[in-house]
């Protein structure tokens, strides 16, 4: 029998010719990503135990991005604690404000994320990474601790659900529509501690940014982590951004499955997640007349330069509708650059949206965006709990880009079909 992508990947970082589901391993970690809100519990725990040395500051990524622009004196002090912690640790991968950005989106842009390696990060969506073949996932300020002093964590591997995806998008649909679509099907428990592996013709037709959507929000069904099999494509996008080497592992093709999920994504509509949890999925159709107060563009989900793009076209010499606001957030420092070079950002400004600096903020309720009870957003971000974005008497609704830059020129819940 052979093996899936994730037992390989972990197999190679354990010292193990193979692994098995269920198996309790201690793998070697390539990528330890910090960002502000988890990694200063972590830096106190060491602290505490008399820990102070980093094992390898040179596999340590440190990205400020939950509260940056610092929003008031605590995120301001958090963020100085990890600013000192890095120099004292004499990490150099410190991406300070001016060129960060949301660190899902950060980390494989700037060349941090390659085929075969293992990734951890205090923070669930770290699940993204996957997209690029790697062994991608999160976890507690614990573990983040205990891997920042040894520079290994152990896991018990988890099983594999393949879903085979097949068929062609049409017009207005995306592959956030595609991920709120199987989250939709099996729930947000329906891949409990499993890798969720994503194959067939849709993954090939998608680009890289659009697989990262897909592997972002595994998180959201539960899933221990996403991951495609690397093609072309990944070589082309990583090889990009660096020169350092990297091994293609790839499922066999009689690896063991606990379960095989054929969708044929050819009559998909654009799908909408209602409160309070993404897997409260429905066809655009069949949403009706919900009015909303705001329109969130951005995240480490959805706020790629091909994002920002699309809610472009279909704003173009359009307005944002009355008594309703447009953010838009471009995720990283460099994709801000590249859509202001594009002119997207005037077209966002002149329909009536205002445009941050990058950020997580607005996406876990903590700045710049925050709702009021009683208030509705539509959101391109994984996430639509109670309060996640502001007052607990608030809504989240969650669908593609393009949705959300359609619902801003409507002032409700709209299909974006219509506009392109």
């Amino acid at each position: 029998m052979g093996s899936t992508i994730t037992e390989k990947i972990l197999a190679a970082h354990s010292g193990r010719d193979s692994v098995k589901p269920g198996e309790l391993i201690n793998a070697e970690i390539d990528v330890i990503m910090c960002h502000d809100v988890t990694t200063t519990p972590a830096i106190d725990m060491l602290a505490e135990k008399g820990l102070s040395k980093v094992a390898y500051p040179e596999r340590v990524v440190v990205m400020p991005d939950h509260f940056v622009p610092n929003k008031d004196i605590q995120s301001a002090e958090m963020v100085a604690k990890i600013r000192r912690w890095a120099k004292e640790q004499g990490i150099e991968q410190f991406y300070e404000l001016g060129r960060h950005g949301v660190c899902h989106a950060l980390l494989p842009e700037q060349g941090h994320v390659r085929p075969g390696t293992t990734i951890i990060c205090g923070d669930s969506h770290t699940s993204t990474h996957g997209a690029l073949g790697a062994f991608s996932t999160g976890v507690g300020s614990t573990d983040l601790a205990a891997t920042l002093v040894t520079g290994e964590l152990w896991f018990k591997v988890p099983e594999t659900i393949l879903f085979r995806l097949t068929g062609k998008l049409g017009k207005g649909v995306y592959s956030k529509d595609v991920i709120l679509e199987i989250i939709r099907r099996i729930g947000v428990d329906g891949a409990l501690y499993k890798t969720m592996e994503f194959t067939g013709e849709l993954i090939d037709d998608l680009s890289v940014e659009a697989r990262m959507t897909i592997c972002n929000m595994a998180i959201e069904a539960g899933g221990k982590s996403g991951i495609i099999n690397p093609d072309q494509k990944t070589i082309d996008y990583v090889k990009a951004r660096t020169d350092e080497p990297f091994e293609l592992l790839y499922s066999d093709p009689d690896a063991e499955y606990s379960q095989i999920i054929d969708i044929d994504v050819s009559e998909l509509e654009p799908i909408v997640a209602f409160p309070h949890l993404p897997s409260n999925g429905k066809p655009v159709s069949q949403v009706g007349e919900i009015l909303i107060d705001q329109a969130y563009l951005g995240s480490c989900t959805n706020g790629r330069i091909e994002d920002l793009r699309v809610a472009a076209e279909i704003m173009k010499n359009k307005k944002v509708a009355k008594n309703t606001r447009m953010i838009v957030v471009p995720a990283t420092t460099d994709i801000w650059k590249q859509a202001n070079k594009e002119g997207l950002l005037d077209i966002f400004m002149d329909a009536g949206a205002t445009v941050s600096s990058p950020t997580c903020g607005a996406c876990l309720g903590g700045h710049m965006g925050i709702l009021a009870a009683g208030e509705r957003c539509i959101s391109s971000t994984n996430r639509n709990f109670v309060g996640r974005m502001g007052s607990p008497k608030s809504e989240v609704y969650l669908g593609s880009p393009a949705t959300v830059a359609a619902s801003a020129i409507e002032g409700k819940i709209a299909d974006p079909r219509k506009y392109l």
